[in-house]
């Protein structure tokens, strides 16, 4: 029996035209959803089975359905183990204000292609100061918390003010101060953090500009990208000091907080704000059948 699927209140094509996204799936990619659908579903697997979900996956593993599945299974498991759930339901970071001095971390509106804009400023981690305030452990259920966030409402809201499916979003990383002894501090967080971001929550950058980068950055790079996907180089942009040309053409002046070259000045301040399509009222845009519903299992054939 198949298990009941998410219907989609939101445009359910991707404003990404590339093959694997939806909306822009081959035949082939179609069965393979509903292949790695039907077995999860025969493994007791019942949430997170929608075609959306599972193209993330697929995705993610170049569309080998091994992996795909391997890595879907090890993210419900570590789901379970981390009581995401719970923490969806009941974890409050009464400590962001106060943690955000020494490490800002914040979502603030959209870019130029509808996508929220997440930013993070590393110049100022303190990591003994910070965990005088909170701990390694209530600093990652906080990174958990907005991921889930992202997932829904940030995500949907996009999606519906630009018409089309968003699944990404833009990241601006400032490493203006960051020293090798302030890495070296964090390294552990840093470390938890993007094992989560990787395993957990594939395929959600759309693009990340560094920014403030040090003379050498860019070189280093260059040694670094050759062991990278190319999908995932060119999402990457190193830039100097000198960043806000290129930074401004991917984001609105208006959407941009105005310590990095931009207009906006939340009152409160722009880390702390919110800001952003899933804060407005905003009317509901129904998916079509098509793009909601499951995809028939094709006829296997060798």
């Amino acid at each position: 029996m198949t298990a009941m699927l998410k219907e989609y209140d939101y445009p359910a094509i991707s404003h990404n035209k590339s093959p694997g996204h939806p909306g822009h799936t081959t035949p082939e990619q179609d069965a393979a959803v509903a292949q790695l659908r039907a077995e999860l579903e025969k493994e007791g697997y019942t949430e997170r089975l929608d075609t959306h979900t599972l193209l993330r996956f697929l995705r993610a593993r170049k569309f080998d359905h091994n992996l795909a599945k391997q890595m879907f299974v090890a993210c419900e498991k570590w789901r379970k183990e981390f009581d995401v759930d719970n923490i969806v339901k009941t974890f409050v970071y009464v400590e962001k204000p106060e943690v955000s001095k020494y490490y800002p971390q914040f979502y603030h509106k959209t870019d130029k292609d509808g996508r929220p804009v997440y930013i993070e400023q590393l110049g100022n981690i303190n990591l003994t100061a910070m965990y005088k305030i909170t701990t390694a452990e209530r600093m990652l259920q906080n990174l958990v918390l907005e991921y889930e966030r992202l997932a829904d409402p940030r995500l949907p809201a996009c999606s519906r003010k630009t018409g089309q499916l968003i699944e990404t979003c833009c990241t601006v990383m400032d490493v203006k101060g960051v020293g090798l002894s302030s890495i070296n501090s964090v390294y552990t967080y840093i470390k938890s953090a993007s094992e989560i971001s990787q395993n957990y929550y594939p395929e959600r950058l759309g693009k990340l500009y560094i920014i403030n980068a040090p003379w050498g950055f860019s070189s280093m790079f260059k040694i670094v990208k050759g062991f990278l996907d190319p999908v995932t180089v060119e999402k990457i942009h190193i830039l100097g000091s000198g960043y806000a040309t290129e930074l401004l053409a991917q984001i609105p002046k208006e959407n941009l907080p105005k310590d990095f070259g931009g207009e906006c000045e939340c009152e409160g301040g722009c880390p702390l704000s919110d800001a952003g399509p899933w804060q407005e009222a905003q009317p509901t845009a129904t998916a079509t059948a098509t793009a909601a519903a499951p995809i028939p299992a094709p006829a296997l054939s060798s």
